[in-house]
């Protein structure tokens, strides 16, 4: 005979959800009826054969509403998977409050938290009614409608918040907010009522698994589970279902008695042919009849099923010195390796990552275009790459660049300056380290960054500082691809790529014996040279540009000031030009003069005669005036009679172009194709629109300009700035 089950609880919109969990369960197999108090209990009585009650203040109201045989059931209420995920996100040590309908009902979920292990916040009860003066706490909202009373008309805005995170809106008076769902019956709750309805066959239905999966039972005994009751056999098939593992349990006969849904879908079977069957025909690929014999336990082995490494591991199941039978937990190879790469993220934290692309590197000067595309190139490599250049030309972020464009740009990226650390420091933050290996262990070991970078890139910065007797452990680790850590016994294979880099020379220092030969070799296998600012001084306007959108502050520069900027020697690079914008930015100024600048003029400031090849060697330095026209390359004449040629009646238009966009360099500006043609128009050169870009072509095929995409427009390169005072026979 059909059960009757009436639930009762404080809102409409609670007992329906504890409905339509009771219906996912047991599909109708119980007549269910619905009652809350806010809109009151039928005055003739309520006929049922269990009542369920939400909480305990609820049953004063049921004193003779309900049937003197009837079997209450008091619920058991506990949060979703996601819910918890949600509070776990809290910072630790936060204060928070959890809002529930009366004082009583928070308690009991606050106990049910801590229970289930929430204890890194401090977390108390709290009422709706209770917000406004808990406003310097995390208000934990359950997400069910706000009841349709005046005085909670202020909650109805909060509920309706769609985004399930952490709300810190300053112009609320009610601080921070954090809807974490609605309250769930607990599995154990369920249980009971279907155990009282005498439906423990429903239970014991594999299907109803996946009401289970999001919920986060309160009762997860699990050892004492196998030797309980066919009813709790059954909680036990439920508790199963929420494993990420997949769990197979056999009893001392070898029949198999559980096996959850994931080692379903892992060992590719059905849990009708699987239940009851002998553990040797069922999983032939797990030896349990060892275990079972000998009572000895199989570490974790990695095997082939279904094309898949699967890691399985087999446990014999004692107590009260009596077999019971044995546990396999089976799990996926590539299952667990996206845990680790989960956990290291979280163990690295936020600041270990990646953050620069190749579109960040700014820049259309050839030395820089040429260098990025190298660096691309290297990026779909696996190789190890060594990055050099002087200090401040943006070693680090080519290396984050590289990163993000190979396939590991999903993993992590760490990063260690090797001249930062004494040798015994950066010895135990590269192989890590086992509890009590040295004095001040941390409790419990530390991994490695070698360990922490696993499938991802690790960069090793200033690798020239790295101390001599380092070296060797770090090439046996790019050689074998394996540390062990200090005070361990085991080696730990690693999956890495390395990225090294510096601004000192290595072949040199191999040769003053400095530097190990041997891993010099192995990290030069892609070499990456990153040009200094003064051989792509084309690139000082974009740069300024940038940094005056960063720093959030625009001014003018003088002509002194740009003839400055342009040509001074930028021994810091990069840097050293952020730097000076900074200043600039810090000191308020508008209108910049020559004095302004700061630079550092203990070297003499290169002039436009100081253009710089495209090996970064100075072609001369001092005054225009005195430039030795001597010293002018073979190749660049080469490169000015190539220009006459082309012309064939001269080199007039090529002059005109290179003279305005000189003109245009030492403004700090780009011009374009349309900018040259309105220039040509005013001073009478009969040139065409279409044979400026000619021209420009023709100029950037002898690395004369740098010609960008889009509306970037066209900028002289210093080799143009010198064969411009050639040809105009300076």
């Amino acid at each position: 005979m059909e059960k009757r089950l009436a639930i009762i609880g404080n809102t409409k919109a609670a007992v329906e959800m504890y409905a339509r969990q009771i219906d996912s369960v047991f599909h109708g197999a119980l007549a269910t009826q619905i009652y809350n108090i806010q809109s009151g209990l039928p005055a003739g009585g309520i006929d049922a054969d269990i009542v369920l009650i939400e909480s305990n203040n609820i049953l004063g109201y049921t004193v003779g509403r309900i049937r003197d045989d009837a079997e209450i059931i008091f619920a058991r209420r506990t949060l979703s998977k996601r819910g918890l995920n949600l509070i776990s996100e809290i910072p630790e040590g936060k204060d928070a409050v959890l809002v529930d309908e009366n004082t009583e009902m928070a308690e009991d979920l606050v106990s049910a938290l801590c229970q289930i292990g929430v204890h890194h916040i401090r977390l108390r009860p709290g009422t709706r009614r209770s917000i406004n003066a808990s406003r310097d706490a995390i208000q934990l909202l359950l997400s069910d409608p706000a009841p349709e009373n005046a005085a909670d008309s202020m909650l109805p805005s909060i509920r309706s918040l769609t985004e399930k995170r952490l709300v810190d809106d300053e112009a609320s008076t009610f601080g921070q907010m954090l809807i974490i769902g609605p309250c769930l019956l607990d599995v154990s709750t369920i249980i009971d009522v279907g155990v009282r309805a005498n439906l423990d066959h429903i239970l014991n239905n594999q299907n109803i698994r996946k009401s289970y999966q999001e919920i986060v039972t309160l009762n997860i005994g699990f050892a004492a589970i196998l030797t309980k009751t066919n009813r709790f056999e059954s909680s036990l098939d439920i508790v199963l279902g929420a494993f990420d593992q997949g769990v197979i349990a056999v009893d001392s006969n070898g029949d198999v008695f559980a096996c959850n849904e994931k080692a379903r879908i892992i060992m590719d079977c059905e849990d009708a042919s699987v239940i009851g069957a002998n553990c040797r025909e069922a999983f032939p690929g797990i030896n349990f009849g060892s275990v079972l014999g000998s009572e000895a336990p199989i570490a974790e082995t990695l095997k082939q099923i279904r094309g898949y490494d699967v890691i399985v591991t087999v446990k014999p199941v004692i107590h009260s010195e009596k077999k019971l039978g044995a546990v396999a937990i089976v799990k996926r190879y590539s299952d667990e390796e996206r845990k680790q790469h989960a956990i290291r993220s979280q163990i690295i934290g936020k600041g270990h990552v990646a953050k620069y692309k190749f579109d960040d590197i700014l820049g259309g000067s050839p030395a820089i275009v040429k260098c990025k595309a190298s660096a691309l190139n290297m990026a779909r490599s696996d190789s190890s790459v060594l990055i050099t250049g002087e200090s401040g030309t943006g070693k680090e972020m080519f290396a984050q660049a590289i990163h993000n464009s190979s396939k590991r740009k999903a993993f992590q990226f760490v990063a260690v300056n090797c001249g930062a650390l004494p040798e015994n420091l950066l010895e135990s933050e590269l192989f890590g380290y086992e509890e009590g290996a040295f004095t001040g262990a941390r409790k419990g070991g530390k991994p490695g960054l070698f360990e922490l970078a696993h499938r991802g890139t690790l960069f090793l910065d200033e690798i020239g500082e790295m101390p001599f007797n380092l070296q060797r452990s770090l090439l046996r680790a790019l050689q074998e691809r394996e540390v062990m850590r200090i005070g361990g016994d085991r080696m730990i294979n690693v999956d890495i790529r390395l990225i090294a880099a510096t601004n000192r020379d290595l072949r040199e220092m191999v040769k003053e014996g400095k530097f190990r030969s041997d891993l010099y070799y192995r990290l030069n296998v892609l070499p990456l040279f990153i040009p200094p600012l003064r051989s792509r001084r084309e690139d000082i306007p974009t740069l300024i540009e940038d940094f005056k959108e960063t720093f959030a502050w625009d001014f003018e520069l003088s002509h002194t000031a740009r003839e400055a900027v342009l040509y001074h020697a930028w021994n810091g690079n990069i840097r050293e030009l952020r730097n000076c914008v900074e200043y600039i930015t810090n000191m308020k100024i508008r209108r910049v003069d020559m004095q302004d600048l700061m630079l550092d003029l203990e070297e003499p400031a290169a002039t436009a005669a100081s253009a710089v090849n495209d090996s970064g060697a100075a072609i001369g330095r001092g005054n225009p005036a005195a430039a030795d026209e001597s010293r002018v390359s073979e190749e660049l004449m080469k490169c000015c009679n190539d220009l006459k040629s082309r012309s064939g009646k001269g080199i007039a238009k090529y002059v005109f172009v290179l003279q305005e966009l000189e003109n245009a360099f030492i403004q700090l500006k780009r011009a374009g194709r349309r900018s040259l043609f309105s220039k040509a128009r005013e001073q009478g050169v009969f040139v065409s629109e279409q044979e400026i870009r000619t021209l420009l072509v023709d100029l950037e095929k002898l690395n004369l300009v740098a010609i960008s995409t889009g509306r970037g427009g066209t900028v002289i390169t210093d080799r143009g700035r010198t064969a411009l005072k050639y040809l105009m026979g300076e």
